[in-house]
Protein backbone atom coordinates (compact mmCIF):
# COMPACT_ATOMS: atom_id res chain seq x y z
CA UNK A 1 0.00 0.00 0.00
CA UNK A 2 1.32 3.44 -1.43
CA UNK A 3 1.04 6.04 1.48
CA UNK A 4 0.06 9.76 0.75
CA UNK A 5 3.76 10.74 0.96
CA UNK A 6 5.05 8.09 -1.15
CA UNK A 7 2.05 8.96 -3.63
CA UNK A 8 3.62 12.34 -3.57
CA UNK A 9 7.28 11.19 -4.16
CA UNK A 10 5.84 9.19 -7.15
CA UNK A 11 4.33 12.63 -8.66
CA UNK A 12 7.26 14.57 -8.40
CA UNK A 13 9.39 11.88 -9.83
CA UNK A 14 7.07 12.17 -12.63
CA UNK A 15 7.87 15.44 -13.20
CA UNK A 16 11.65 14.66 -12.47
CA UNK A 17 11.80 12.70 -15.27
CA UNK A 18 10.03 14.89 -17.54
CA UNK A 19 12.66 17.53 -16.61
CA UNK A 20 15.37 15.04 -17.44
CA UNK A 21 13.87 14.97 -20.85
CA UNK A 22 13.45 18.43 -21.03
CA UNK A 23 17.15 18.78 -20.43
CA UNK A 24 18.35 16.77 -23.00
CA UNK A 25 16.39 18.02 -25.70
CA UNK A 26 16.80 21.17 -24.83
CA UNK A 27 20.79 20.54 -24.64
CA UNK A 28 20.56 18.95 -28.08
CA UNK A 29 18.69 21.86 -29.56
CA UNK A 30 21.19 24.43 -28.58
CA UNK A 31 23.99 22.59 -30.32
CA UNK A 32 21.64 22.07 -33.23
CA UNK A 33 21.19 25.78 -33.48
CA UNK A 34 24.98 26.48 -32.98
CA UNK A 35 25.81 24.19 -36.13
CA UNK A 36 23.04 25.10 -38.02
CA UNK A 37 24.20 27.35 -41.95
CA UNK A 38 24.29 31.21 -41.29
CA UNK A 39 22.09 32.53 -44.29
CA UNK A 40 23.48 35.54 -45.97
CA UNK A 41 21.41 38.73 -46.42
CA UNK A 42 19.81 39.03 -49.26
CA UNK A 43 18.71 42.32 -48.69
CA UNK A 44 21.17 45.59 -46.91
CA UNK A 45 18.91 48.03 -46.01
CA UNK A 46 19.88 51.00 -44.17
CA UNK A 47 19.43 50.50 -40.66
CA UNK A 48 18.76 52.55 -37.03
CA UNK A 49 20.23 50.92 -33.87
CA UNK A 50 19.07 52.71 -30.67
CA UNK A 51 21.42 52.67 -27.34
CA UNK A 52 19.99 52.95 -24.36
CA UNK A 53 22.81 54.32 -21.67
CA UNK A 54 22.93 54.35 -18.00
CA UNK A 55 25.86 54.39 -16.38
CA UNK A 56 29.46 53.05 -17.65
CA UNK A 57 29.24 49.09 -17.07
CA UNK A 58 32.41 47.40 -16.97
CA UNK A 59 33.22 46.23 -20.56
CA UNK A 60 31.08 49.22 -21.92
CA UNK A 61 33.34 50.58 -24.44
CA UNK A 62 34.13 47.54 -26.26
CA UNK A 63 31.04 46.30 -26.01
CA UNK A 64 29.79 49.93 -27.70
CA UNK A 65 32.59 49.90 -30.21
CA UNK A 66 31.90 46.06 -31.31
CA UNK A 67 28.17 46.96 -32.57
CA UNK A 68 30.57 49.95 -34.25
CA UNK A 69 32.58 47.43 -36.26
CA UNK A 70 30.19 46.53 -38.49
CA UNK A 71 30.70 44.43 -42.39
CA UNK A 72 27.38 46.50 -43.57
CA UNK A 73 26.64 49.26 -45.87
CA UNK A 74 25.18 52.08 -43.82
CA UNK A 75 23.91 52.55 -40.26
CA UNK A 76 23.25 54.20 -37.41
CA UNK A 77 23.75 54.52 -34.46
CA UNK A 78 21.95 56.79 -31.84
CA UNK A 79 23.28 56.57 -27.98
CA UNK A 80 21.11 58.25 -25.59
CA UNK A 81 20.63 59.09 -21.31
CA UNK A 82 18.98 60.40 -19.32
CA UNK A 83 21.15 62.79 -17.37
CA UNK A 84 23.65 65.03 -19.42
CA UNK A 85 26.33 64.02 -16.88
CA UNK A 86 25.69 60.38 -16.92
CA UNK A 87 29.77 59.45 -17.50
CA UNK A 88 28.33 56.60 -20.34
CA UNK A 89 28.30 60.02 -22.45
CA UNK A 90 32.30 59.88 -22.50
CA UNK A 91 32.32 56.24 -22.88
CA UNK A 92 30.62 57.69 -26.29
CA UNK A 93 32.73 60.57 -27.26
CA UNK A 94 35.68 57.86 -27.10
CA UNK A 95 34.19 55.97 -29.74
CA UNK A 96 35.65 55.96 -33.10
CA UNK A 97 34.60 58.21 -35.87
CA UNK A 98 36.21 57.72 -39.08
CA UNK A 99 34.33 53.97 -39.79
CA UNK A 100 33.26 53.54 -42.77
CA UNK A 101 29.38 53.22 -43.28
CA UNK A 102 28.21 54.48 -39.35
CA UNK A 103 26.75 57.63 -38.53
CA UNK A 104 26.87 58.36 -34.41
CA UNK A 105 24.58 60.63 -32.84
CA UNK A 106 23.95 60.81 -28.97
CA UNK A 107 21.09 62.24 -26.96
CA UNK A 108 20.67 63.48 -23.60
CA UNK A 109 17.48 64.30 -22.51
CA UNK A 110 15.49 64.06 -18.94
CA UNK A 111 12.54 64.02 -19.95
CA UNK A 112 10.30 61.53 -18.50
CA UNK A 113 7.72 58.98 -20.80
CA UNK A 114 5.96 56.66 -17.89
CA UNK A 115 7.30 54.46 -15.61
CA UNK A 116 9.52 51.89 -18.01
CA UNK A 117 12.68 54.77 -17.63
CA UNK A 118 14.15 52.38 -20.90
CA UNK A 119 11.71 53.31 -23.03
CA UNK A 120 11.18 56.74 -22.20
CA UNK A 121 15.18 57.15 -23.27
CA UNK A 122 13.90 55.18 -26.28
CA UNK A 123 11.24 58.61 -26.69
CA UNK A 124 13.41 60.79 -26.29
CA UNK A 125 15.89 59.50 -28.76
CA UNK A 126 13.21 58.64 -31.66
CA UNK A 127 13.73 62.23 -33.59
CA UNK A 128 16.81 61.63 -34.14
CA UNK A 129 16.18 57.97 -35.70
CA UNK A 130 16.47 58.24 -39.65
CA UNK A 131 16.00 54.92 -41.01
CA UNK A 132 12.35 52.18 -41.49
CA UNK A 133 14.38 49.68 -40.15
CA UNK A 134 15.33 49.80 -36.68
CA UNK A 135 17.06 48.06 -33.78
CA UNK A 136 17.05 48.47 -29.96
CA UNK A 137 19.89 46.62 -28.66
CA UNK A 138 21.17 46.71 -24.46
CA UNK A 139 24.36 48.45 -23.93
CA UNK A 140 25.84 45.59 -22.39
CA UNK A 141 26.15 42.98 -25.74
CA UNK A 142 28.99 42.70 -27.59
CA UNK A 143 28.94 41.24 -31.07
CA UNK A 144 30.77 40.09 -34.85
CA UNK A 145 30.84 41.81 -37.59
CA UNK A 146 27.83 39.61 -38.95
CA UNK A 147 25.61 41.30 -36.58
CA UNK A 148 23.52 43.63 -38.70
CA UNK A 149 23.31 41.38 -41.10
CA UNK A 150 22.10 38.58 -39.24
CA UNK A 151 19.17 41.14 -38.15
CA UNK A 152 18.39 42.56 -41.71
CA UNK A 153 18.51 38.72 -43.11
CA UNK A 154 14.78 37.16 -42.11
CA UNK A 155 12.96 40.77 -43.44
CA UNK A 156 13.38 39.84 -46.77
CA UNK A 157 10.08 37.53 -45.96
CA UNK A 158 7.46 39.92 -45.52
CA UNK A 159 5.95 37.98 -43.07
CA UNK A 160 8.41 38.73 -40.14
CA UNK A 161 7.55 41.88 -38.30
CA UNK A 162 10.22 41.71 -35.49
CA UNK A 163 13.62 39.68 -35.53
CA UNK A 164 15.04 38.94 -31.91
CA UNK A 165 18.75 37.77 -30.38
CA UNK A 166 19.10 35.18 -28.04
CA UNK A 167 22.09 35.60 -26.02
CA UNK A 168 24.56 33.87 -24.64
CA UNK A 169 26.24 35.14 -21.17
CA UNK A 170 29.79 36.44 -20.44
CA UNK A 171 30.79 37.02 -17.14
CA UNK A 172 33.06 39.54 -15.66
CA UNK A 173 35.05 38.00 -12.74
CA UNK A 174 33.27 37.40 -9.59
CA UNK A 175 31.26 34.53 -8.09
CA UNK A 176 27.43 36.51 -8.61
CA UNK A 177 28.72 36.87 -12.20
CA UNK A 178 29.39 33.26 -12.89
CA UNK A 179 25.84 32.47 -11.63
CA UNK A 180 24.16 34.96 -13.20
CA UNK A 181 26.05 34.02 -16.28
CA UNK A 182 25.22 30.37 -15.93
CA UNK A 183 21.25 31.14 -15.38
CA UNK A 184 21.28 32.74 -18.90
CA UNK A 185 23.07 29.67 -20.48
CA UNK A 186 21.73 26.96 -19.26
CA UNK A 187 17.96 28.01 -18.16
CA UNK A 188 17.22 30.70 -20.60
CA UNK A 189 18.93 29.97 -23.81
CA UNK A 190 18.25 26.48 -23.85
CA UNK A 191 14.26 27.09 -22.89
CA UNK A 192 13.69 29.85 -25.74
CA UNK A 193 15.62 27.25 -28.11
CA UNK A 194 13.15 24.47 -26.81
CA UNK A 195 10.25 26.99 -27.08
CA UNK A 196 10.23 28.00 -30.77
CA UNK A 197 11.08 23.93 -31.37
CA UNK A 198 7.46 23.39 -30.29
CA UNK A 199 5.99 26.10 -32.23
CA UNK A 200 6.12 28.51 -29.53
CA UNK A 201 7.16 31.61 -31.41
CA UNK A 202 6.06 34.77 -29.06
CA UNK A 203 9.50 35.24 -27.55
CA UNK A 204 11.14 38.53 -28.09
CA UNK A 205 14.11 39.18 -26.33
CA UNK A 206 15.53 42.81 -24.98
CA UNK A 207 18.90 42.26 -25.73
CA UNK A 208 18.32 43.06 -29.22
CA UNK A 209 14.98 43.76 -31.28
CA UNK A 210 14.52 44.58 -34.63
CA UNK A 211 11.38 45.98 -35.92
CA UNK A 212 10.39 48.03 -39.71
CA UNK A 213 9.08 51.18 -38.42
CA UNK A 214 5.99 50.78 -39.99
CA UNK A 215 5.23 48.04 -37.87
CA UNK A 216 5.51 50.12 -34.74
CA UNK A 217 3.89 52.94 -35.67
CA UNK A 218 1.10 50.84 -36.61
CA UNK A 219 0.84 49.22 -33.16
CA UNK A 220 1.15 52.65 -31.22
CA UNK A 221 5.08 53.23 -31.29
CA UNK A 222 7.31 53.47 -28.53
CA UNK A 223 4.24 55.04 -26.27
CA UNK A 224 2.92 51.99 -26.13
CA UNK A 225 5.83 50.13 -24.25
CA UNK A 226 6.40 53.10 -21.41
CA UNK A 227 4.05 52.18 -18.79
CA UNK A 228 5.06 47.64 -18.92
CA UNK A 229 8.02 46.01 -17.54
CA UNK A 230 7.50 43.90 -20.64
CA UNK A 231 8.76 45.76 -23.07
CA UNK A 232 10.07 43.26 -25.67
CA UNK A 233 7.38 40.86 -25.14
CA UNK A 234 4.72 43.85 -26.26
CA UNK A 235 6.50 45.00 -29.09
CA UNK A 236 6.55 40.83 -29.99
CA UNK A 237 2.95 41.23 -29.33
CA UNK A 238 2.68 44.36 -31.21
CA UNK A 239 3.80 42.66 -34.71
CA UNK A 240 1.87 38.97 -33.76
CA UNK A 241 -1.44 41.43 -33.57
CA UNK A 242 -0.47 42.19 -36.82
CA UNK A 243 -0.45 38.80 -38.20
CA UNK A 244 3.06 39.00 -38.88
CA UNK A 245 5.55 36.70 -37.06
CA UNK A 246 8.73 37.04 -34.73
CA UNK A 247 12.03 35.69 -36.33
CA UNK A 248 15.44 34.39 -34.52
CA UNK A 249 18.81 36.08 -35.54
CA UNK A 250 21.02 32.87 -36.80
CA UNK A 251 23.49 33.61 -34.33
CA UNK A 252 23.40 34.64 -30.40
CA UNK A 253 24.86 38.00 -29.22
CA UNK A 254 27.43 37.76 -26.13
CA UNK A 255 25.82 39.79 -23.19
CA UNK A 256 28.20 41.30 -20.51
CA UNK A 257 26.97 40.07 -16.85
CA UNK A 258 28.20 42.07 -13.89
CA UNK A 259 26.57 40.68 -10.89
CA UNK A 260 28.50 42.57 -7.97
CA UNK A 261 26.97 40.61 -4.99
CA UNK A 262 24.18 38.35 -4.50
CA UNK A 263 21.43 40.55 -3.15
CA UNK A 264 22.11 42.08 -7.30
CA UNK A 265 21.77 38.93 -8.94
CA UNK A 266 18.41 38.27 -7.34
CA UNK A 267 17.09 41.42 -7.39
CA UNK A 268 17.63 40.98 -11.32
CA UNK A 269 16.55 37.73 -11.83
CA UNK A 270 13.94 38.04 -9.74
CA UNK A 271 12.27 40.75 -11.76
CA UNK A 272 12.90 38.37 -14.55
CA UNK A 273 10.96 35.79 -13.22
CA UNK A 274 8.32 38.34 -12.54
CA UNK A 275 8.25 40.24 -15.88
CA UNK A 276 7.68 36.43 -16.95
CA UNK A 277 4.99 35.74 -14.88
CA UNK A 278 3.03 39.15 -15.28
CA UNK A 279 2.66 38.38 -19.26
CA UNK A 280 2.16 33.93 -19.07
CA UNK A 281 1.34 33.33 -15.40
CA UNK A 282 0.72 29.43 -15.91
CA UNK A 283 3.90 29.23 -18.13
CA UNK A 284 6.07 30.35 -16.11
CA UNK A 285 4.94 28.43 -12.99
CA UNK A 286 5.09 25.17 -15.28
CA UNK A 287 8.31 26.36 -15.69
CA UNK A 288 8.97 24.44 -12.71
CA UNK A 289 9.79 21.02 -15.21
CA UNK A 290 12.73 22.50 -16.40
CA UNK A 291 14.71 22.27 -12.67
CA UNK A 292 14.82 18.39 -12.17
CA UNK A 293 17.31 18.79 -9.43
CA UNK A 294 15.26 20.44 -7.34
CA UNK A 295 11.89 18.15 -8.21
CA UNK A 296 13.96 14.80 -7.27
CA UNK A 297 15.02 16.37 -3.98
CA UNK A 298 11.85 17.31 -3.14
CA UNK A 299 10.67 13.65 -3.89
CA UNK A 300 13.22 12.32 -1.47
CA UNK A 301 11.75 14.14 1.41
CA UNK A 302 8.39 13.50 0.31
CA UNK A 303 9.16 10.23 0.15
CA UNK A 304 11.69 9.77 3.05
CA UNK A 305 14.70 8.25 1.13
CA UNK A 306 12.51 6.29 -0.56
CA UNK A 307 14.54 4.04 -3.24
CA UNK A 308 12.68 5.20 -6.26
CA UNK A 309 12.75 8.94 -5.48
CA UNK A 310 16.97 8.55 -4.52
CA UNK A 311 16.91 6.84 -8.23
CA UNK A 312 15.41 9.70 -9.63
CA UNK A 313 17.67 11.84 -7.71
CA UNK A 314 20.86 10.52 -9.32
CA UNK A 315 19.07 10.39 -12.84
CA UNK A 316 18.49 14.31 -12.31
CA UNK A 317 22.18 14.97 -11.73
CA UNK A 318 23.62 13.11 -14.12
CA UNK A 319 21.10 14.40 -16.89
CA UNK A 320 21.40 17.74 -15.93
CA UNK A 321 25.11 17.89 -15.79
CA UNK A 322 25.16 16.18 -19.07
CA UNK A 323 23.12 18.87 -20.52
CA UNK A 324 25.33 21.45 -18.79
CA UNK A 325 27.95 19.94 -20.58
CA UNK A 326 26.92 19.58 -24.12
CA UNK A 327 25.68 23.52 -23.68
CA UNK A 328 29.04 24.53 -22.55
CA UNK A 329 30.85 22.96 -25.91
CA UNK A 330 28.22 24.41 -27.92
CA UNK A 331 28.37 28.15 -26.86
CA UNK A 332 32.30 28.05 -26.39
CA UNK A 333 32.14 28.52 -22.42
CA UNK A 334 34.34 26.90 -19.96
CA UNK A 335 34.01 24.04 -18.30
CA UNK A 336 32.08 25.27 -14.19
CA UNK A 337 33.04 23.32 -11.40
CA UNK A 338 30.40 21.10 -9.70
CA UNK A 339 29.92 23.05 -6.16
CA UNK A 340 28.92 26.12 -8.58
CA UNK A 341 26.54 24.05 -10.62
CA UNK A 342 24.96 22.88 -7.39
CA UNK A 343 24.80 26.28 -6.14
CA UNK A 344 23.34 27.40 -9.49
CA UNK A 345 20.64 24.84 -8.89
CA UNK A 346 19.70 25.98 -5.70
CA UNK A 347 19.81 29.50 -6.56
CA UNK A 348 17.35 28.92 -9.88
CA UNK A 349 14.71 27.28 -7.51
CA UNK A 350 14.79 30.03 -4.79
CA UNK A 351 14.19 32.49 -7.85
CA UNK A 352 11.38 30.33 -8.83
CA UNK A 353 9.55 30.41 -5.88
CA UNK A 354 9.73 34.05 -4.59
CA UNK A 355 9.19 35.12 -8.79
CA UNK A 356 5.92 32.77 -8.31
CA UNK A 357 4.72 34.46 -5.18
CA UNK A 358 4.95 38.14 -5.43
CA UNK A 359 4.09 40.85 -8.04
CA UNK A 360 6.88 43.34 -7.11
CA UNK A 361 10.44 44.22 -8.39
CA UNK A 362 13.49 46.12 -7.98
CA UNK A 363 14.40 48.15 -11.08
CA UNK A 364 16.91 51.18 -11.23
CA UNK A 365 16.86 50.92 -6.92
CA UNK A 366 13.17 51.73 -7.37
CA UNK A 367 10.59 49.37 -6.50
CA UNK A 368 7.75 49.06 -8.33
CA UNK A 369 4.78 46.36 -8.76
CA UNK A 370 3.30 44.89 -11.78
CA UNK A 371 -0.31 44.58 -12.51
CA UNK A 372 -1.73 41.44 -14.01
CA UNK A 373 -1.56 42.91 -17.77
CA UNK A 374 2.39 44.18 -17.29
CA UNK A 375 1.89 47.79 -16.60
CA UNK A 376 3.67 49.30 -13.82
CA UNK A 377 2.94 51.29 -10.42
CA UNK A 378 5.78 52.72 -8.34
CA UNK A 379 5.21 51.87 -4.83
CA UNK A 380 5.59 54.49 -2.85
CA UNK A 381 8.48 55.52 -0.89
CA UNK A 382 10.65 53.59 -3.54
Amino acid sequence: MISVWQGLSLALIALTVAGCLFQVASALLVRRFQRAPKPAAAMRPPISVMKPLCGAEPGMAENLDSCLRQDYPQFQMVFGVADPADPALAVVDGLPRDLPGVEIEAVADATRHGLNLKVGNLLNMWPRVRHDLIAIADSDIRVGPHYLDDLAAPFADPKIGVVTCLYVGRPVPGLWSALGAMGINHGFLPGAVLARAIGRKDGCFGATMAVRRDVLEKGGGLSALSHVLADDWVLGKMARDQGLEIALAARPVDITVHEPDVKTLLDHEIRWGRTIAAVDRASYMASVITQPVALALLAVLAGWAWLPSLAALGLAGLSRLWAVRVEERALGLGRSGLGLLALREILSFVVYVVACSGRTVVWRGRRFAVRADGTLDQVEGS
